[in-house]
Order: C-alpha cells, then structure tokens, then sequence
C-alpha cells in the first residue's frame, strides 16, 4: 500500500443535500462536515430553507462571476473554506450547439471544472446552460429559474469526480 495516496485528503465527509432556490438563494439541510488537506474544518450549519445567499464572487478569481450568454454553459462548483464559509467557483464558459427559442443546445464538449484555490472543499455542483432567448446568466445575481436559464440538478458530492460530467 503506498500510504501517499490517502495523505492530505480535501473531502465532504457527509451528503448535504443542498438545493438552490427559484431566485439567488440556497438550502442546505445539514451542517458540513469537511477535512482539508486532512484536518477538519470549522462546520457551516444547517442554512434553512432559501436562507442561504448565493456568493457573488468567484472563489477562484475573487471578483464577481464572467456572465454566461445565449447558447453558451458552465459548471459552478459550491464548496466551503476551512473557516466554515459557503463559495462558489466557476468554470470556463463553453459553447453549446445552438438552440431553439427558450431550448437550450446540446453539450458539445463537458463544461470544465474551474481552478480551485487550496482552502476550498467541493460540496456539490451543478450546470449551467442559457438558451438562445434567455438573458446572460451571472452566478448569484441571477435568479436560478429564469426563463431560457436551464440549471441541472445540483450533484452533492464527496469529491469531485476526475472529469467533468454532463449530468
């Protein structure tokens, strides 16, 4: 066994079951529970029902989220930082194929994951996808059910898998 593979883990140790909302918000029915680089973090509790505020900066970048626009798709990635604090970061804008009216297009590639800075344990993520009538999509000014906005269903997740996934 080469003991390198299981030292200095980042990991969610617990399903959290989080939810965005129809507007900015999100819920998160249980508290986290996340080791980084194997020592536990500070938990962030239970956030109630649409109690929770989408961040506005990319946890990545520091600065507010790069729009996407019609026909166009990203992954954003919910996590949390040692200190207990819900982030967000998100990945690189990706072409789809063109839709049709409030249809979003078919991926063509995966939407890639974004960087992600030391201090963050991935918690969940989701996709992101605009259709051709739909206004640009802006992570957490935008609200999540906006027509021609299509945001898949959020994937609670241990880790990240090792490549993007399309569901």
């Amino acid at each position: 066994m080469n003991k390198q593979e299981f030292q200095g883990l980042t990991q969610s140790l617990i399903n959290l079951g989080l939810v965005v909302g129809t507007t900015t918000t999100f819920t998160m029915p249980a508290a986290t529970s996340c080791a980084f680089r194997g020592k536990f973090g500070t938990p962030l509790g239970i956030v109630a029902a649409n109690a929770g505020t989408t961040p506005t900066t990319d946890a990545t970048t520091g600065v507010a989220f790069v729009p996407i626009l019609a026909d166009q798709c990203a992954a954003l990635v919910w996590g949390v930082n040692a200190a207990g604090t819900i982030l967000l970061a998100q990945g690189p804008v990706t072409a789809l194929t063109p839709g049709v009216t409030t249809t979003v297009g078919a991926f063509i590639n995966a939407p890639q994951w974004p960087s992600m800075v030391e201090n963050f344990c991935p918690i969940a993520y989701q996709l992101v996808r605009v259709s051709p009538t739909g206004a640009s999509f802006t992570a957490g000014t935008t609200q999540w059910a906006a027509a021609g906005i299509t945001c898949s269903t959020i994937q609670n997740v241990n880790t990240l898998p090792d490549r993007p996934q399309i569901v």
